[in-house]
């Protein structure tokens, strides 16, 4: 009888396991240990000067995001995310791929949600925790996990990153790996191997070409086109103004704050913001101009502000805070401002991270998100593989119901990218 996909565990690619050993697999505790050279050389390959669309610039998988992260002790000590990067090299120590790994103790920060197949599995009698999560921490955006150097032999070495990951489990005796927000490609290389399927929905922003957001505004139904008109209006009322920081616009003042409000919002939303106040200060040091920070003043000082990145291709949406509170601020900051910034640096499209239905009456549509997870015990791995099977089927009527609720002129046809 043939099993259903997903019922068998995960095995180490064949091709890896009766090969020589001109590959080496290690795990480092810390990216420090990593030039950034070597590593960003796997994870950013191309660049704004030669931009290559199966490896676009994605910033927080650079070298200086991370270690911004882990030198402010966002990530490790008694954080939860312990740093357990696996590394491929050659035989002459040459680092051919990375994946960006860390030993979880919960659940947090993840933005994929598993909290209830732990609780399940603890309920039974198992430990979840350990796990280990492939993962940009705090950062639900898309993009490369299995950061693999483009070359000859691209293929063996990515096998081996994936074997590389399936062995680690039992050495920290984790359950399982989790590669959250990956490539479609990754997703089904990982699904071939036995890893678990699961789906998701964002909200993305789409470049059609547009020389302004007035024209953009003009793809738009008349009744959605006169209600962004509106909010953009309304939020910029009581003396509001709206200022671009980046490059060497991001001073320490500017960054206290920005953190301010960070911390303000996230506390209420979170219980406790993830991030660090030297982590800003780390990521300015390097990334300043990788950051777009969106700050609105109002009687002579800053009263809100959203962080983004800039990639080669898109810019990413991330935290968001205030302190004083008006009429769609919110929206103008986070989703107008953003739109208006990719159009005028012709970026093709916005990723403003996790959730928010709300985002698809302002252009944002839902695009379909990827994750890979690899299961140690089989009872756990059937009963998950059952519950995603139905989980899957229902994230792709979500999508097509969620699209057709889209604001956008039904003769509306985008431009070819």
């Amino acid at each position: 009888m043939t099993k259903p996909p997903g019922t068998e565990p995960p095995t180490v690619p064949e091709a890896t396991r009766t090969a020589p050993a001109p590959l080496r697999v290690g795990v480092v505790n810390a990216i420090g240990e990593i030039s950034a050279a070597a590593w960003d050389a796997c994870a950013n390959p191309s660049d704004d000067q030669s931009p290559n669309q199966e490896y676009p610039f994605n910033p927080f998988l650079s070298h200086s995001f991370l270690s911004a992260l882990e030198a402010s002790k966002s990530v490790g000590g008694r954080t939860g995310w312990q740093v357990r990067h696996v590394l491929v090299k050659d035989a002459g120590g040459e680092l051919l791929a990375a994946a960006p790994c860390y030993l979880k103790s919960h659940s947090r920060g993840e933005y994929v949600f598993d909290a209830g197949w732990a609780d399940a599995y603890e309920r039974a009698g198992g430990n979840y925790y350990p796990k280990l999560q492939v993962a940009v921490p705090f950062t639900p955006a898309c993009g490369r996990r299995l950061l693999v150097r483009p070359g000859p032999r691209t293929r063996e070495v990515r096998n081996a990153l994936a074997a590389g990951l399936i062995e680690l489990c039992p050495l920290e005796q984790a359950s399982g790996v989790h590669v959250t927000f990956a490539t479609e490609p990754e997703f089904r290389f990982l699904g071939e191997l036995g890893f678990l399927q699961r789906t998701d929905q964002q909200f993305h922003w789409d470049n059609a070409g547009y020389a302004s957001f007035d024209e953009f505004l003009a793809a738009l139904a008349a009744r959605k086109r006169k209600t962004i008109r509106r909010e953009r209006h309304e939020a910029l009322t009581n003396g509001i103004t709206v200022h671009w920081h980046t490059g060497g616009d991001l001073t320490e003042a500017v960054w206290d704050d920005f953190f301010a409000f960070y911390m303000e919002t996230g506390s209420r939303k979170w219980g406790r913001p993830y991030l660090t106040r030297p982590f800003f200060s780390l990521v300015s040091e390097t990334m300043r101009e990788r950051i777009l920070l969106v700050m609105a003043k109002r009687g002579g000082r800053f009263i809100a502000g959203a962080i983004n990145f800039i990639g080669s291709h898109a810019l990413f949406g991330r935290h968001w805070g205030a302190i004083e509170h008006h009429p769609f601020l919110h929206f103008e900051l986070c989703y107008y401002q953003a739109i208006d910034y990719a159009i005028a640096h012709k970026l093709r499209r916005v990723e403003a991270g996790a959730q928010g239905e709300h985002k698809i009456a302002r252009g944002y549509m839902p695009t379909t998100t990827f994750s890979a997870h690899y299961i140690a015990d089989p009872a756990l791995r059937r009963a998950i593989a059952d519950y995603l099977l139905r989980e899957r089927a229902y994230v792709a009527a979500a999508g097509a119901e969620l699209a057709a609720m889209g604001p956008f002129r039904k003769d509306f046809v985008p431009e070819p990218d």
